[in-house]
C-alpha cells in the first residue's frame, strides 16, 4: 500500500488503549494533547519495530508525525471544550428518543434495509441565484427551499424542525457559461464557510485550471444554516437523533442539488469531492444516486455513532455509555456500511492520514475502504487536519479526477500519478 508522500517514510498507526477524559480542568485540556501524541509517538515504534499490521503503512516514525498527532488532538480538546457532555437528565430524554426511534426504524424495516430511510427529493425550483465580483473574480450564490422534515412520528421532529437555520440551503458556486463537467464539494465540521471551503478544496484551481463547475453546498447546523441554534445543538454531536436528522437532511440537500444539475444539464457529468465529516455525506450520497461519475473521501468517517463514542471521553462506568450501547443499531443504519456504492470501481477514490487522531484509520477508514471493495486509497504522511498542507493530497485529488474521465488528462499537471493501492 503505497503512500502520498516521497520522503522513503510510511509511519505506522499503533492501536490505542480507552480515551481518559480530559474533563474541565483546564490545565488537563492543556496537558492532555503532549501526553496523548507522546503515547501515539511511543506506540509507532512499537508498531514500526514490530514490522506493522495489517492494511497500514508502516515506517519509520517522525517527530514531524508526532507534530501532526498533537495538532489533532488539540483540536479535540477544542471541540470538546464547544461540545460538553450534558448531564443525566438530558441523556435520560436522548435514550427514550433513541428507544423510539428503535422500534418506529425497525417496525418500517429500516434497520435491516436502510436505503428505504433515505427518501429522493425532488429537483428544487425556487432556485435563487446572485453573482458576486471579488478582485476580478466572479462567484455565485445559490440558496432554495430545503423542503426536508422528519418523518411523522419520527423522535426529535419538532425540536429539529425549529432549528429555522436549516430551513434553506445555501451553496457557492463558480460555473462556466457553457456546459462543463460539476465537482460536488462536501465540506466537514465546523467548515460552511465561504473562505474557508474555497480554500481548502482549491475550489479555483479546480474550477479555472480543470475548466469544472464548482458547487459547495453547505451541510445543516453549518455556517449560515447554524444562525439561531440554541447552546449545544451541533452536528456531529450528542444528541443522537439530532445527528440522524441532520444526516438525513445533508444527503437530502446534496442529492437535490444533483438534481437541480441535471434539470440545467441534463448530460452532466458529476462527481463528488469531500473532507472528514462531508466524506461520509458523500459515501451516503453516492450509494443512494445513480450516474455519479467520481466520488473523492477524504479522511472520512464511516460510523458517526462509533467516532462520537471514541472521543467522548466517557469512564468505562459512566452511565452515559449506555447511549452508545443503545444507538448502536442507529449508527449502523445511517453509515454507508450498510449501502452499496453505486459508482463503478474506477470511480471510487479515498485518502486518509496515517496519523490521523479525529477519524481513526484502522477503525473507520480501512472499513470503508474494504465495503467499497478496497479502491484507489491515497496514505499521506500527516494527521486529520494536515490534509490542506499535504501536496501529495493535491496531487491524489488532480489524478482522480482525470481517472474518473471528469477532467481530461491533458488538464493535469505531470507528475501528478494516482498513488494508491487497490
Amino acid at each position: 500500500m503505497a503512500m502520498l508522500d516521497s520522503n522513503g517514510a510510511e509511519p505506522a498507526y499503533p492501536a490505542e488503549g480507552d480515551h481518559k477524559p480530559g474533563g474541565t480542568n483546564p490545565l488537563a485540556n492543556i496537558v492532555a494533547p503532549f501526553a496523548k501524541a507522546g503515547g501515539y509517538y511511543a506506540r509507532s515504534w512499537g508498531a514500526y519495530l514490530d514490522g506493522g499490521r495489517g492494511e497500514l503503512p508502516v515506517a519509520r516514525p517522525t517527530l514531524s508525525l508526532a507534530t501532526h498527532a498533537l495538532r489533532d488532538e488539540i483540536v479535540l480538546v477544542g471541540l470538546r471544550m464547544r461540545r460538553p457532555l450534558s448531564d443525566a437528565k438530558v441523556y435520560e430524554r436522548i435514550n427514550n428518543e433513541v428507544d423510539q426511534a428503535l422500534a418506529l426504524y425497525g417496525k418500517k424495516g429500516w434497520l435491516k434495509k436502510p436505503a428505504g430511510f433515505f427518501a429522493a427529493p425532488p429537483a428544487p425550483t425556487d432556485v435563487s441565484i446572485r453573482s458576486f465580483t471579488n478582485r476580478n473574480r466572479t462567484h455565485q450564490r445559490m440558496s432554495f427551499e430545503s423542503g426536508y422534515r422528519p418523518y411523522d412520528g419520527e423522535p426529535g421532529r419538532d425540536r429539529w424542525l425549529s432549528y429555522s437555520g436549516n430551513h434553506r440551503e445555501y451553496a457557492l458556486m463558480l460555473r462556466h457559461p457553457e456546459p462543463r463537467p460539476w465537482l460536488v464539494c462536501i465540506h466537514g465540521t465546523e467548515m460552511g464557510r465561504a473562505g474557508l471551503d474555497l480554500t481548502l478544496f482549491r475550489a479555483w484551481h479546480l474550477h479555472e485550471d480543470f475548466g469544472l463547475n464548482v458547487v459547495l453546498p453547505v451541510l445543516p447546523m453549518h455556517g449560515p444554516r447554524a444562525k439561531g441554534l440554541p447552546k449545544g445543538a451541533v452536528y456531529p454531536g450528542e444528541d443522537v437523533m439530532d445527528d440522524v436528522h441532520a444526516t438525513a437532511q445533508a444527503v437530502w440537500d446534496i442529492r437535490r442539488v444533483i438534481a437541480w444539475i441535471r434539470s440545467e444539464q441534463p448530460d452532466a457529468q458529476i462527481g463528488l469531492n469531500s473532507i472528514s465529516l462531508g466524506g461520509y455525506i458523500a459515501a451516503l450520497v453516492a450509494s443512494l444516486e445513480d450516474g455519479l461519475s467520481c466520488a473523492i473521501l477524504g479522511v472520512p468517517p464511516s460510523n458517526l455513532v462509533e467516532i462520537l463514542g471514541r472521543h467522548a471521553g466517557l469512564a468505562k462506568d459512566d452511565p452515559r455509555r449506555k447511549t452508545l450501547e443503545l444507538a448502536a443499531p442507529i449508527g449502523r443504519m445511517i453509515s454507508p456500511l450498510a449501502l452499496q456504492p453505486k459508482l463503478p470501481p474506477e470511480g471510487r477514490f479515498i485518502y486518509a492520514g496515517v496519523a490521523d487522531r479525529i477519524v481513526h484509520p484502522r477503525e473507520q477508514v480501512l472499513q470503508l475502504w474494504e465495503h467499497w471493495g478496497r479502491p484507489d486509497i491515497g496514505w499521506y504522511h500527516g494527521g486529520h487536519t494536515g490534509f490542506f498542507q499535504a501536496r501529495p493530497v493535491q496531487r491524489f485529488v488532480d489524478a482522480a479526477l482525470s481517472q474518473s474521465g471528469l477532467v481530461a488528462r491533458s488538464r493535469i499537471t505531470p507528475g501528478s500519478t494516482l498513488q494508491g493501492s487497490r
